[in-house]
């Protein structure tokens, strides 16, 4: 599955990450997840958004747990892209370790964030040039429009 996602984040697993088991917390894994969102769109949507004006609020997060992860691992969040809807757009994750040149499967999850706008207090359409920019690099079969 993982032959599918292109964009991958480094994460830092912290001690107090670790809970007493020795395992790593399993609310860290929607920080995880936060953190290759954010790395996406600053490496593919390269745009500045003006957050007391619009933005982006999440909508939604599920999280599969396959195998615990600890504070010697190195660990990577794959993301992408792959649905865009009027206002929404869904991000699916896979968390994976790295040994021996193979990546491990840790957890999976997938998200949806919504396009924000604060001060009407409404949702707004996704921007056209992230559509634009994100289907240029998933190569569009693998991401869906509504």
């Amino acid at each position: 599955m993982i032959a599918n996602f292109k964009h991958k984040t480094l994460i830092q697993i912290r001690f107090k990450d670790v809970d007493m088991m020795g395992h790593v917390n399993n609310a860290n894994h929607l920080t995880y997840f936060e953190l290759a969102r954010v790395h996406y769109f600053d490496e593919i949507v390269k745009e500045r958004i003006d957050w007391s004006k619009q933005g982006i609020i999440l909508a939604h997060m599920e999280v599969d747990y396959k195998m615990p992860i600890l504070l010697t691992d190195k660990v990577y969040v794959f993301s992408r892209i792959s649905k865009f809807g009027y206002s929404s757009f869904t991000v699916e994750y896979i968390i994976s370790k790295l040994v021996d040149d193979n990546y491990i499967e840790l957890a999976t999850g997938k998200s949806v964030q919504v396009c924000f706008n604060y001060e009407t207090n409404s949702k707004i359409p996704i921007p056209e040039s992230w559509k634009v920019k994100v289907l240029a690099y998933e190569l569009e079969a693998s991401v869906t429009c509504l």
